[in-house]
């Protein structure tokens, strides 16, 4: 519990008077309790979600920052997984320890107003609310969470989650922050999750992998090690802006009815990228990410459960009507969760991949829960979420808008954003 100065302020000098401290359970985890993730959630063991929730005044109004953790306490004690760290198996194989060592916690403030800081609307300046540190390069010394508080001027709190996506998918990150309000509101969360395993996949034997080719939702890099950090060849930069409802209905209306937002926006950013890039590089596979339609068997259990798919175009995707590649993006996408367990498997867990970016990737986070997160009775009046650790080709992600609109973010390039703007103003999703 004991603070430390960090830094103050920062470079850009809107963020200052920042302190770093941990927050653990409420009770002491049994010793030697471990959780082993899955295939799937170390294949997503390179990226990371920032997310950052916007509350006014209200709702942290009169609180010091002992009253903001006390019940963080209790919270933690239902996920003992998130307050631990990695370790490795002899095979190599990952693993976390479910040690108490807690999740980081993030004091800081701003000197904008929420108003002023939500009119300026930049996507980098949004890296200042949310920690941005990846795993490693020491496993067991680096937190899976960071938790940062920011003050604005006017009382106003953006409340930043980074998440390891080892942990789970956004789905889960935003169950585990709607905990937080419900332990908030004095709802009784129950027993901790039973998560005791033996590491039964990390004792399995050392023999050479089969040779298979792998999916083509991923993309193998150069062994990264303990510091769990995506090589890309360029510089990726965050674009983001909001769709209304207004354009929405638009939209939808030369699409038709058979289309929803998702498949909608996905279709017009997918075709003003292949414009952008040429027909030598136009990207004829993507990768889609959504929610699957089973949920968690135990509620408010944390993992990776997303479906990640893979559609093809065997045609020009920026000479193409706009409803048959939205067609191609509904009816056509192949799972290759299957394919991304059994590749893991072979490689014993211990190979590196890239999902995001891998292939152009589109997110749908329309039913993320994002606005559910109550903090005593009031709602954020914004949500942002970007993805860390893309790979070179981007990805896009659909958030739900706080007024039935959408949020759009986009990962890419940097050398690309000024093109995906200009496209994006010639179909009138921007000014």
């Amino acid at each position: 519990m004991k603070k430390k100065m960090v830094s103050s302020p920062t470079s850009e000098g809107l963020i200052y008077d920042t302190k770093l401290s941990s927050v653990g359970p409420a009770y002491a985890t049994e010793p030697e309790l471990v959780f082993e993730p899955s295939n799937l959630d170390l294949a997503m063991k390179l990226h990371y979600l920032r997310g950052i929730y916007y509350f006014e005044r209200q709702a942290f109004e009169g609180l010091s920052i002992l009253a903001i953790k006390e019940p963080m306490f209790e919270w933690l004690n239902k996920y003992p997984v998130t307050s631990g760290r990695f370790r490795r198996a002899e095979s190599g194989r990952a693993y976390i320890k479910c040690n108490d060592c807690g999740v980081r916690f993030v004091e800081a403030k701003c000197e904008k107003s929420l108003d002023e800081w939500l009119e300026m609307r930049d996507a980098s300046l949004e890296k200042l609310l949310v920690n941005n540190q990846n795993i490693g390069p020491e496993l067991g010394f680096s937190p899976l969470i960071f938790i940062q508080l920011t003050k604005f001027k006017c009382g106003g709190v953006a409340m930043g989650l980074s998440w390891a996506h080892v942990l789970g998918d956004a789905f889960s990150a935003a169950e585990f922050l709607n905990m937080l309000g419900r332990v908030v509101a004095g709802q009784d969360l129950g027993r901790p999750f039973d998560l005791a395993q033996t590491l039964t996949k990390s004792n399995i034997c050392n023999d050479p992998p089969k040779v298979a080719d792998d999916p083509t939702a991923v993309k193998r890099v150069e062994p990264v090690g303990d510091n769990w950090l995506t090589p890309t060849k360029s510089k990726l930069e965050d674009f983001s802006f909001d769709v209304t409802p207004t354009q929405l209905g638009h939209l939808q209306s030369k699409l038709g009815p058979k289309f929803g937002p998702f498949e909608t926006i996905s279709t017009i950013i997918w075709k003003c990228i292949a414009k952008m890039r040429g027909q030598d590089s136009e990207p004829n596979v993507v990768t889609i990410c959504k929610k699957s339609e089973v949920e968690n068997k135990i509620y408010g259990m944390l993992g990776n459960t997303q479906v990640v798919s893979v559609v093809k175009a065997d045609f020009p995707v920026v000479d193409a009507e706009p409803s048959v590649v939205a067609s191609l993006m509904k009816d056509e996408a192949f799972d290759m969760r299957e394919k991304i367990n059994e590749a893991m498997e072979r490689e014993n867990g211990v190979v590196d991949y890239v999902i995001y970016g891998a292939n152009l990737t589109f997110v749908n986070l329309e039913e993320a829960k994002f606005y559910d997160f109550e903090y005593r009775g009031h709602k954020p009046v914004r949500v942002s979420y970007r993805v860390d650790g893309v790979g070179d080709q981007g990805a896009v992600l659909v958030l739900p808008g706080p007024d039935g609109g959408r949020v759009v973010v986009a990962i890419l390039p940097e050398e690309e954003i000024v093109g995906l703007k200009e496209e994006l103003k010639r179909e009138g999703l921007i000014a």
